[in-house]
C-alpha cells in the first residue's frame, strides 16, 4: 500500500468515514487521485506527497479564483493540511478528448466552441486574479519560463531521443532565436491562462456541461496561449489554415461578447503563430522525454506534426531561419 493511500485512510479514520477507496489513473505529477464515499455519494480525494499550508496551496487558491468568477471547476468539500489531502466534487469519468474522437463533426465543433468560450471566460477573470492577490497573478510566462521550456525541447529531442545533440554555433544561434521569441511573448503576457488547456483537462459532467480540471498552474500569459494549447494538442493531422482562422475569429467574438478588449484579427493571428512555435516545441520536448525516459513511445507520433505546424507558423511570420532549417532537416531525414 502506498504512503499516499495510507494517509488517505488516516484522513477517513479521522472523519469516521467508510474506507471505500478506488484508485484512479495516476496523474502525471507525484500526487494521486482516489474515488471515495462522501455524504451518500462519491467524491475525489487528491493526495499530495507532502503536507501543505492552505493559504499557500495553489490548487485551493486557483479553484477559489475560478469559482468566484463562475468558471466550472470542481467544488472543494474539505482538506487536511497535515495529511496533504484535498476532497473535491466528483465530475465523473468522461474526458473531452475521448468524446471528441467518437462524435460527429458537428458535435465536435460545438464542443470545441464551448471550450473556446471557456478560454475567454478565464481571461475575463484576469482583474480578479490581480485584485485578490491570487498566486496565478504572481506567476507569468516570462522569458525565463518560456526559454526553459524551449531548452527542454532542444535537450530531450536532439540529445535524449535522437542522440544527436546540437552543438557549437548552431546551438548558440538557435538559442538566440529562442530568446528573441521568448522576449516577444513575455511582452504579450497580459491575461490569465489555464496553462494546460486541452481536451484531456476538460470533462463532461452528468449534466453534459464542460468542466475544467488541472488548473492549479494558472498564470499570466499571452492571449493566444490557451487557444494554441486547445487547438494544436496531440494532433496527427495538421488543421487547415482556414479552420484555424475560423476558430481564432470565434474566440475573438467570444471575448468581445464578454466585454473584453477588441483585438485586431490579423494582429491576433500574428500572436497566435508566435505562441504556436513556443507551445508546440514545448510539447515536442515533453513527447521526446516521455518516449525516451519513460517508455511511452506512443507520444512519438505527435512530434512530426508539431514540427510541421511550427514550420507553417514560421513561414507565415517569415522569421527564425535557424529554427526553420533545423526542423526542415529533421522532417526530411
Amino acid at each position: 500500500m502506498s504512503d499516499l493511500r495510507q494517509r488517505l485512510e488516516a484522513y477517513l479514520d479521522k472523519r469516521g468515514g467508510r474506507h471505500s477507496i478506488v484508485e484512479l489513473s495516476p496523474d502525471a505529477s507525484t500526487r494521486e487521485y482516489f474515488r471515495i464515499v462522501w455524504g451518500g455519494s462519491t467524491a475525489i480525494a487528491c493526495v499530495y506527497p507532502d503536507s501543505f499550508i492552505a493559504g499557500e496551496q495553489s490548487f485551493l487558491d486557483v479553484t477559489g479564483l475560478f469559482r468566484s468568477n463562475g468558471l466550472p471547476v470542481a467544488e472543494i468539500y474539505d482538506y487536511d493540511e497535515a495529511l496533504g489531502v484535498i476532497v473535491q466534487e466528483d465530475l465523473g469519468d468522461m474526458i473531452l478528448r475521448q468524446v471528441l474522437a467518437d462524435v460527429s463533426d458537428a458535435e465536435r465543433d460545438r464542443l470545441l466552441n464551448e471550450a473556446i468560450t471557456l478560454i475567454a471566460r478565464i481571461q475575463k477573470a484576469t482583474a480578479t486574479a490581480y485584485d485578490s492577490g491570487s498566486v496565478a497573478s504572481r506567476l507569468k510566462f516570462d522569458v525565463e519560463k518560456l526559454q526553459w521550456e524551449l531548452e527542454f525541447f532542444a535537450e530531450h529531442y536532439f540529445s535524449t531521443l535522437k542522440n544527436r545533440p546540437l552543438q557549437g554555433d548552431l546551438l548558440e544561434d538557435l538559442r538566440a532565436e529562442f530568446r528573441e521569441l521568448c522576449e516577444e511573448l513575455e511582452s504579450r503576457a497580459t491575461v490569465l491562462c489555464h496553462r494546460d488547456f486541452h481536451a484531456a483537462n476538460l470533462m463532461i459532467d452528468s449534466r453534459g456541461d464542460l468542466r475544467i480540471i488541472d488548473h492549479q498552474d494558472a498564470r499570466i500569459g499571452s492571449v493566444a496561449y490557451d487557444l494554441v494549447s486547445l487547438l494544436l494538442d496531440r494532433i496527427t493531422k495538421l488543421p487547415t489554415a482556414d479552420w484555424l482562422a475560423a476558430k481564432r475569429r470565434y474566440f475573438l467574438e467570444e471575448r468581445a461578447a464578454l466585454g473584453l478588449a477588441k483585438l485586431d484579427e490579423d494582429a491576433f493571428a500574428y500572436e497566435f503563430r508566435l505562441q504556436t512555435i513556443q507551445r508546440c516545441l514545448k510539447a515536442a520536448g515533453t513527447f521526446s522525454f516521455q518516449s525516451a525516459n519513460r517508455g511511452k513511445t506512443h507520444f512519438i507520433q505527435f512530434i512530426d506534426p508539431m514540427f510541421r505546424i511550427v514550420l507553417r507558423a514560421i513561414e507565415n511570420l517569415n522569421r527564425f531561419p535557424v529554427l526553420r532549417n533545423i526542423l526542415t532537416q529533421e522532417l526530411n531525414s
